[in-house]
């Protein structure tokens, strides 16, 4: 008997309309399910620890502006900033870089060039957990007078290929950097003293010459008694490099980073707008659908009128007149959410290999949170079509 009434019911069915909700449905389901999915699978090579734009720590400086030097603005942190820097919920630790506060020069000769070299210069230092090369030389005694060194790779490369190669000199390995002996002379409080400074490291992470921390307190408390010097840069090692509140925050305090070390952050702000803008038009979408399933069921409801309420008042309930209706959407949402979950693993399977040969090592977010997002949107548009059905229906049997 209700395979009867649902052959009588749906004499008047639109193809035309029931097609355009279904390819409308399927369309934005796929956006929803494939961005998801995608955002899964691409996010962890912006924010896993060791992805490829992993800056474990930032330096932090001032932005430094015409007007700011006119109006006296300080271009050094103070207690209260670096307070408040340590309590932001994506700082670990944070290093402060002292400089010197006397006068600094040095010199380099090399043995049978003929090249001699010498330059006003500075030095900092920072505490020794931020230092990215071997300890074990990395130590500054006041009866020794040696200066352990640490200069940024790129000074090297500096010399190697700009000055080295424009000159026709000879180009230097780190190993024979370590030989060599540099003059330094620090000049200061009416004194005058001599060192040799040795070249022990290369940093890649820290962009100046730095020098032991024991080595700078002695020298300022020696050379230079009366100052205090106040940090202009800090060095801040923060828990997620791609956490987007550390551009937030360094916009609000107008701080600055040296390399563009909060590309990673801006990128996953950017990723996440983006897909925040997919998700919205793929729903849109199925909402826009939804209201085509809907409008074309009443129509269907509307035109089928006469034939409801002769079943209704022979007796059929207003459940089983309804139930024909409520299966066909059921059946079609049911369609369209298998077909998206093949879609959107088939893309999957295009994008994932060009994704893995740029990335080896990254893993692939799992698929079932996208399946699970899919079937409960399967499950509220369905519960609403249902519902609509039962009450249009009942309209009709209690009007």
């Amino acid at each position: 008997m209700n395979r009867f009434i649902g052959k009588l019911l749906r004499q008047h069915i639109s193809i035309g309309q029931l097609t355009g909700f279904f390819f409308a449905n399927l369309f934005g389901m796929v956006i929803v399910l494939l961005s998801i999915q995608f955002y899964r699978d691409i996010a962890p090579v912006f924010t896993q620890g060791d992805s490829f734009m992993k800056k474990d720590y930032i330096i932090a400086t001032k932005k430094v502006s015409t007007l700011g030097n006119l109006a006296g603005k300080s271009s050094t942190f103070s207690s209260a900033e670096i307070d408040d820097l340590k309590k932001q919920s994506f700082t670990r630790n944070v290093g402060v870089f002292t400089s010197t506060q006397f006068s600094v020069s040095a010199g380099l000769t090399m043995e049978g060039t003929g090249v001699q070299m010498s330059t006003a210069m500075f030095f900092e230092s920072v505490s020794d957990e931020y230092v990215d090369v071997k300890l074990d030389k990395w130590h500054f005694d006041e009866n020794n007078p040696t200066i352990p060194i640490i200069i940024p790779r790129n000074y090297l490369n500096l010399y190697n290929f700009g000055f080295a190669q424009s000159r026709n000199l000879p180009k230097l390995s780190e190993g024979l950097m370590g030989l060599i002996n540099m003059d330094v002379v620090l000049r200061g409080n009416g004194q005058v003293k001599r060192y040799k400074g040795n070249i022990v490291g290369f940093s890649n992470r820290l962009n100046t010459i730095l020098v032991p921390q024991s080595f700078m307190d002695w020298a300022n408390k020696t050379f230079a008694p009366h100052t205090e010097p106040a940090p202009s840069r800090l060095i801040v090692e923060v828990k997620n490099p791609a956490d987007a509140a550390i551009a937030t925050y360094f916009q609000q305090k107008g701080y600055e980073t040296e390399d563009g070390k909060l590309d990673a952050g801006k990128t996953t702000y950017f990723l996440n707008l983006i897909v925040g803008i997919v998700l919205a038009v793929g729903l849109l979408i199925s909402a826009l659908s939804f209201y085509i399933l809907m409008l074309s069921i009443f129509l269907l409801l509307q035109k089928n009128t006469t034939k409801l309420e002769s079943l209704l008042l022979i007796g059929y309930s207003p459940k089983q007149v309804a139930l024909p209706y409520q299966a066909l959407t059921i059946g079609l949402n049911l369609l369209v959410l298998a077909l998206s979950v093949g879609i959107v693993l088939f893309l999957r399977s295009l994008y994932a290999e060009p994704i893995g040969l740029l990335f080896p090592q990254l893993e692939m977010g799992s698929v079932l949170p996208a399946m699970a997002i899919g079937g409960a949107l399967f499950i509220v548009v369905s519960w609403i079509n249902i519902i609509a059905v039962k009450k249009k229906v009942d309209n009709l049997f209690f009007s």
